[in-house]
């Protein structure tokens, strides 16, 4: 799996399909290896190379199931009718191909579980459709407020669980709501428009109180996961179903699949099994969301990262690491900091600096400065000037930042004004 894959709400794309794909193309390579086993000098490991295949079998016919909303416990038993029914032919023409007669004679019990697992699915399927829907409660409870750490709702009003199935999956609010988030720009605070859908495992709820009806019926037709993430962007939260993306960290939990990607390592969870590479770090313990229904606001918390999307701007927090973005326009702000907004880029880290405003550039690298402006370009080699332009080009992020934050974009004529006082001053080193 490679970092960068982009959620399609209602395609087969993602870690897990990837996966699948991966898996089915190794089966193929170990049928092919088992085939010419004599050849290869592999007679000795017949069984194992037996066992591998159809573990491979079921394995990815269980990762592919469904689409993103599509995952339903029929899904899953018809994926180990397919599984079974592969190895049963598998199994009965292995018999004249040199598998042991011990294992050949497991082919009628394979066929026998895919016929009986087929029947179990087609009756399930239509258990699926009444029972195990993303519904609203006809029941409301008293709301005021709640806490989850660095993220806190305040407000009163009601609310009313939304339910997966059996399973309590989030909440939905109805009253007044303010969302406020921590994070080392500081406080973001937005006032939330109702109804605003909590996705969470945490009880948000009081005592119980009258309900809406009508608000119930109105909630339940927005609660419609392809008009809520059609074309959204990479987070995706429906209590039984979560999907995040962020700067370097992919995350991906269905009831009986988890898959997280870290620059550290992958791991790869089908039930009670565990697939890994490299040291991913532990899986999030809960993934919040918060997001109105009727607007663009939402935000995720996923452990230690948290996500802010509006129509207007996204805000993404890792520790100390924070990369806004607002149309053409990028903020980060951390080990490394940096700025581009069209023809404009500052960036400051690692020893180094670029300032670029349309057709002048000021670096600075290896203790060297270099000037390129109207068609000329000059070196400076003084360690004064190197740490003037790593200074200057810091400060200018973090002045505009502020402007960024608050939606007002960049400040064309003060970034103007600090380049133009940061070529004066390096006048004085040129010659």
């Amino acid at each position: 799996m490679r970092s960068g894959w982009r959620h399609r709400a209602l395609h087969r794309e993602g870690p897990r399909f990837r996966l699948a794909e991966y898996l089915k193309a190794l089966t193929a390579v170990l049928l092919i290896v088992w085939l010419f086993k004599g050849p290869l000098r592999l007679e000795p490991y017949n069984d194992w190379l037996v066992y591998a295949i159809v573990a491979f079998l079921f394995a990815f016919e269980l990762l592919g199931v469904g689409k993103w909303f599509g995952v339903t416990v029929s899904g899953v038993v018809f994926a180990l009718a397919r599984g079974f029914f592969w190895t049963s032919v598998f199994l009965f023409f292995g018999k004249w191909l040199g598998m042991s007669k011990a294992l050949t004679g497991y082919a009628g019990t394979a066929f026998a579980y895919a016929v009986v697992l087929t029947i179990a699915g087609l009756l399930l399927a239509k258990f699926d459709e009444r029972r195990l829907d993303l519904k609203v409660e006809g029941k409301a409870y008293e709301f005021k407020g709640a806490d989850f750490g660095d993220v806190k709702l305040e407000g009163k009003g009601k609310a009313y669980p939304v339910k997966f199935g059996r399973k309590r999956v989030g909440w939905v609010l109805d009253g007044e709501a303010m969302v406020k988030a921590r994070t080392p720009l500081g406080e973001i605070t937005k006032k939330l428009l109702s109804p605003v859908v909590v996705w969470t495992e945490e009880n948000v709820a009081g005592k119980k109180v009258p309900a809406d009806p009508a608000f119930v019926g109105s909630v339940n037709r927005l609660l419609n996961p392809e008009r809520m993430y059609r074309g959204k962007g990479s987070t995706v939260d429906l209590g039984f179903i979560k999907v995040y993306e962020g700067e370097d960290f992919e995350y991906v939990r269905l009831p009986f699949l988890e898959v997280m990607q870290t620059p550290t390592g992958e791991e790869v969870r089908v039930g009670p099994i565990r697939i890994h590479e490299g040291n991913p770090g532990m899986p999030p313990e809960e993934m919040l969301t918060i997001r109105e229904l009727r607007n663009g606001f939402q935000l995720t918390k996923v452990g230690e990262r948290l996500k802010i999307r509006t129509e207007e701007y996204s805000i993404e927090v890792e520790g100390e690491r924070v990369t806004y973005r607002s149309g053409n326009e990028t903020l980060s702000l951390g080990e490394t900091v940096s700025l581009r907004s069209g023809d404009v880029s500052v960036g400051v880290g690692r020893g180094r600096a670029r300032i670029r405003i349309e057709d002048a550039v000021i670096s600075a690298r290896d203790g060297k400065v270099k000037i390129r402006a109207g068609g000329k370009t000059y070196t400076i080699e003084n360690p004064d000037a190197f740490k003037l332009v790593v200074k200057k080009a810091k400060e200018i992020v973090e002045e505009q930042s502020a402007g960024l934050i608050e939606g007002l974009g960049v400040d064309r004529a003060l970034l103007n004004k600090r380049v133009k006082e940061l070529l004066d001053e390096l006048t004085g080193y040129i010659g």
